[in-house]
C-alpha cells in the first residue's frame, strides 16, 4: 500500500529507492503508466488527500478524538512498512495494540498461511465487528468491504471514521503554529462529516457506499 501510493514518508533516498525497487517488482504496470504520465511529487500528494495515514497521524487522530490509552487496538494486515520501529510512535500512546498473530496461536493461524484471501478474511471478520473502524488508507479493497459492510448491516450503530486526508494534510501542516484544542475541534468536524452516509455516487464503488436505490431495501 505504501509503495503504490507514490507518497513519501520520510525516510529519505534509503526510502525511495527500497519503494521504487519494490514497484518494479510488485507493480509493472504501475510503473508502465507512470513512464508515460507527468510525475506528481508526494509533497502535492500528500496535499491531495492521496496519502495513506502514517502511524504518527493515525495516533494524532485518534487522540484528538478522545480515544484512551487503555482502548485495545486491532491493526489489520502483518507487515508494516518500517517494521516495529516505525509503529513506536503509535504504541508509545495506544500500547495495547494486538493482530491476528498475536491473537491466535500459530496452530490456530497454521492452516490460514499461504492463503492470502484467508488472511484477509480473518482480518475483515476482526474490523466488520469491531466498535468502530478507522480507515487509514486511500481505498483499498479490504476497508471498502468493512465500511460496506457496515454502512449495510449496522443500522446506524457501527462508526466508521473515514478521516478526509487533504483536510488532514492542511490541518498538519499547521502544527508549528496550531493548539491542541484548535486540532482537536478540527479533526472532529472532519470525522463528523466523514460519518455522514450519502447516497452512492455515479462511479462508486458499490461495496464502499451500498446506500444506493439498486442496493438498499424499500419499504
Amino acid at each position: 500500500m505504501v509503495a503504490y501510493s507514490l507518497c513519501d514518508f520520510g525516510a529519505g533516498d534509503y526510502e525511495k529507492k527500497e519503494l521504487e525497487a519494490y514497484r518494479e517488482v510488485h507493480f509493472p504496470l504501475l510503473m508502465e503508466r507512470l513512464k508515460n504520465s507527468k510525475p506528481v511529487s508526494p509533497v502535492e500528494l500528500r496535499k491531495l488527500g492521496r496519502c495513506p495515514l502514517t502511524p504518527e497521524e493515525a495516533a494524532l487522530v485518534l487522540a484528538a478524538l478522545g480515544s484512551k490509552p487503555e482502548t485495545y487496538i486491532y491493526l489489520a494486515g502483518s507487515h508494516i512498512y518500517g517494521g516495529s520501529s516505525r509503529m513506536q510512535p503509535f504504541t508509545s500512546l495506544y500500547p495495547n495494540l494486538v493482530t491476528k498473530e498475536t491473537l491466535l496461536t500459530s496452530s490456530e493461524l497454521a492452516p490460514f498461511k499461504n492463503f492470502s484471501s484467508q488472511l484477509a478474511a480473518l482480518d475483515f471478520i476482526a474490523c466488520a465487528t469491531s466498535d468502530v473502524f478507522a480507515m487509514t488508507d486511500s481505498g483499498s479493497q479490504l476497508s471498502s468491504l468493512v465500511s460496506g459492510f457496515r454502512t449495510y448491516y449496522g443500522d446506524g450503530h457501527a462508526p466508521t471514521l473515514r478521516p478526509n486526508k487533504k483536510r488532514l494534510a492542511a490541518i498538519l501542516s499547521e502544527n508549528r503554529t496550531i493548539g491542541w484544542n484548535t486540532f482537536e475541534d478540527r479533526v472532529r468536524k472532519m470525522i463528523e462529516e466523514g460519518q455522514r452516509v450519502q447516497l452512492r455516487g455515479s462511479g462508486r464503488s458499490i461495496y464502499r457506499q451500498p446506500r444506493c436505490p439498486e442496493c438498499m431495501c424499500r419499504s
